[in-house]
């Protein structure tokens, strides 16, 4: 039972993070051999205040 979790800062639409989901899923299936119903994804999504790179929230780009 494959799990994928995907950490992200918010701000995407429900139709970008249903195409990631069904994408990954999609890699799941081909590469572990597993059927679509066994792999889950979750995207976990931070405030852009609550995220940094290099030291700069996201907020702040």
């Amino acid at each position: 039972m494959p799990e994928i979790v995907v950490f992200a800062v918010e701000g995407r639409t429900a139709a970008e993070k249903r195409g990631l989901m069904k994408d990954i899923t999609d890699a799941v299936v081909k590469n572990f051999g597993t059927a679509a119903e066994n792999v889950t994804v979750q995207i976990v999504e931070s405030p852009r205040d609550s995220k940094s790179k290099g030291g700069v929230p996201f907020s702040d780009r």
